[in-house]
């Protein structure tokens, strides 16, 4: 295989050791595939599986790490291994056999840790503890995520990372029964999803913005809004949102600081994961891909920190997968390598003709790498359209 080959199929732990690694991995090889990226830490979920022996319908256990973790590697926050690890360590199986293991690894998203250290999470301008989101402010979350990416590339033989969640989540996530009898809208989910946590508001304000001063106004924005009988139509609350980041100077000179502070943590994670191993940061969970900015990430320069960007190219078509790696390569300027992952089902390449066409306009975009998301929730129809993307992108590695 071609040491620079990524043809991955991203896989969770539960779902590998249900099936079998062994008869897994050969029936991802026999695909063209050669690189499982196994999730190594994961949130909460409820899942459904076509081809599930034990069951259809999968609640994973909430905020767990899926490889042996070792605690002398973290600092206050530590994580929690997952119970499958009682019986069996599905990544040592996978790094044992014949394709590459790439580490899955969602960092900052993670309610288990959150309410168990409410003082490292998010906090609205009214002092609103999302405990879904540790704060990459925090000294504590920040320790927590190199170490979690440390951990893993030293105690097992991965080829990588792909770094999920490494940046400022946003208000709505799909947080468990996530409800509201208003009409929501950018402006402000937007507001609402700014942290102003005591680190934000320190680190902000040795960066010179006036950080308690924008709390303030965010908050009474909020408040005025709420206390009205306005509901913004989805136009007009995009406009306004805009119009904030462009001419209110602290809003904007904040939201530039945020960047800084996610490019840090990845660079700090690059400067620590064992030698040899690649990191690869996925920016967001915003579609376009462009919508990464508000989360931290600025594209260029984690390209730069991590050297590679792993976007996520979740759209219904293959023109509209053209249009997002047009502009996620305008936003790189040659910064880094790209690589890029498809959904081959509902609801994004629904037919066959549309994958196909999705994977021939990433090689000719120059993406570098192709994964395939997520075997567990696939049809085994659509995990059979798969041989003949990899062969729209390029072949076998």
């Amino acid at each position: 295989m071609n040491s620079a080959s990524y043809r991955a199929i991203y896989a969770y732990a539960w779902d590998l050791a249900e099936a079998g690694v062994a008869d897994t991995v050969a029936e991802f090889s026999a695909l063209g595939l050669d690189t499982v990226t196994m999730a190594g830490s994961y949130h909460a979920g409820k899942f459904l599986r076509p081809h599930g022996k034990a069951g259809k319908v999968y609640f994973p256990e909430d905020g767990t790490a899926y490889f042996r973790t070792d605690p002398a590697r973290y600092g206050a926050i530590k994580p929690v291994e997952n119970s499958l690890l009682a019986t069996t360590d599905v990544m040592r199986e996978l790094c044992a056999g014949p394709m590459r293991v790439n580490a899955w690894m969602v960092l900052l998203h993670n309610t288990l840790l959150g309410t168990r250290h409410p003082e490292a999470t998010a906090a609205n301008a009214f002092g609103d503890r999302y405990v879904y989101s540790l704060c990459p402010s925090h000294p504590e979350a920040r320790a927590y995520a190199i170490g979690l990416a440390r951990d893993v590339t030293e105690s097992y033989p991965v080829t990588g990372v792909s770094l999920e969640s490494p940046g400022f989540a946003p208000y709505v996530h799909g947080f468990h029964h996530e409800f509201a009898l208003n009409q929501p809208n950018r402006w402000l989910d937007a507001q609402l999803g700014l942290c102003f946590c005591d680190h934000c508001l320190a680190g902000a304000s040795a960066a010179g913005i006036d950080a308690r001063a924008l709390k303030a106004r965010v908050a009474r924005d909020i408040t005025d809004y709420l206390a009205s009988d306005i509901d913004f139509p989805a136009d007009m609350a995009e406009a306004f949102w805009l119009a904030d980041t462009r001419t209110g100077g602290e809003l904007k000179a904040f939201l530039d600081w945020r960047c800084g502070v996610v490019t840090s943590l990845v660079a700090e994670i690059r400067g620590v994961v064992r030698n040899g191993a690649s990191v690869a940061v996925i920016p967001s969970v915003a579609r376009p891909t462009g919508g990464a900015w508000y989360e931290g990430s600025d594209l260029a320069a984690l390209a730069r920190a991590a050297g590679i960007i792993e976007a996520c190219f979740y759209e219904p078509s293959a023109a509209r997968v053209k249009a997002d790696l047009f502009d996620v390569r305008r936003r790189l300027a040659n910064s880094g390598a790209l690589r890029g992952i498809l959904r081959p089902a509902w609801p994004d390449l629904g037919s066959k003709a549309e994958l196909l066409a999705a994977a021939a306009a990433l090689k000719d975009g120059g993406v570098s790498g192709i994964a395939f998301y997520n075997w567990g929730h696939l049809r085994q129809a659509n995990v059979r359209w798969i041989a003949d993307a990899l062969a729209a992108f390029g072949g076998r590695s």
